[in-house]
């Protein structure tokens, strides 16, 4: 067989399967693509050796047999040009905040920051990129998962980024004491309780702590914007990540002018304050619950 003709064949039993994607991949064939790949390391039009052929068919009967993301199958995600390790104690990274810290993020920085805060960290994606982008920063990844951050530590050291990032288990900003941050960013969990409920098999396959935010999905974000003030120096950024949830969180907080940064989805899924705002924040109206798509978290 050759390299073609398993690209079809695989995609075409993904697609008969009814699989869900969003963690890495769109559809059928850039799953199959990806999955043949990481198994080959590359997908030109040659034979296909019969030990990676039962490899590649073995992991396709497990994706569409047990709707395991890939990601999890191959213990390997991607988030831009980066590769990260992944298994079932983390979400599969997936963030708009990436494409901000490659692209958008600078505008709203007076200066290159010296310390970092990636709150809610999971795999550390976030913290590996922003090191990898600002080359002085010293970054502290956070999360409450004792696992999680035994994930983080792997990709931690797969980039040898011991001296500039460190992992720290906190209730958000609990365990962080007074240290002051020139920029946080977070893609906390987001899900609604009613979208939770909805979830198709291959994200029930994620940790519920690192999607599930009550009802109307903010239940994290609400400690973030009113704490963030005490953790940020005086120039410093909060960005945010919300997914579907910017009506609810405008009409929460109708005090603060939250920034709206495009992403490859439009603007409304990353917000950012500076901290001169976040002295506003105030619940002054009741908060409505939105439905959103499928979760994009990360």
């Amino acid at each position: 067989m050759r390299v073609s003709q398993l690209l079809s064949r695989t995609a075409r039993e993904f697609a008969r399967a009814g699989l869900h994607y969003g963690h890495g991949t769109h559809n059928a064939r850039e799953e199959a693509a990806w999955l043949i790949s990481s198994v080959l390391g590359y997908l030109l039009e040659e034979e296909v050796e019969p030990e990676h052929l039962k490899k590649i068919e073995l992991l396709a009967r497990r994706r569409i047999r047990e709707r395991i993301p890939l990601a999890y199958l191959l213990k390997e995600a991607w988030l831009g040009e980066h590769s990260f390790y992944v298994d079932g104690r983390v979400i599969v990274p997936r963030s708009f905040i990436a494409e901000l810290l490659r692209e958008r993020m600078r505008p709203w920085l007076s200066r290159e920051p010296r310390h970092a805060l990636d709150l809610c960290t999971g795999s550390g994606c976030l913290a590996v990129l922003l090191a990898h982008e600002f080359s002085n920063v010293r970054i502290d990844a956070a999360d409450l998962s004792p696992a999680a951050l035994q994930v983080t530590k792997i990709n931690i050291a797969k980039y040898r980024m011991g001296k500039r990032i460190r992992a720290v288990r906190s209730d958000l900003f609990q365990s962080l004491k007074k240290r002051k941050y020139d920029l946080i960013v977070s893609n906390p969990p987001y899900v609604t309780a009613r979208s939770m409920q909805k979830l198709p098999k291959e994200y029930r396959h994620e940790p519920s702590m690192a999607l599930a935010a009550g009802k109307d999905g903010l239940d994290l974000v609400h400690r973030i914007i009113e704490e963030a003030k005490d953790h940020l120096t005086p120039d410093g950024l909060l960005v945010c990540e919300i997914g579907g949830n910017r009506k609810a969180l405008e009409r929460a907080y109708p005090r603060l002018e939250f920034a709206w940064p495009e992403t490859s989805e439009g603007p409304g899924s990353v917000f950012i304050l500076e901290r001169g705002q976040l002295g506003a924040a105030s619940t002054a109206a009741p908060i409505q619950t939105f439905p959103m798509p499928s979760p994009r978290r990360g």
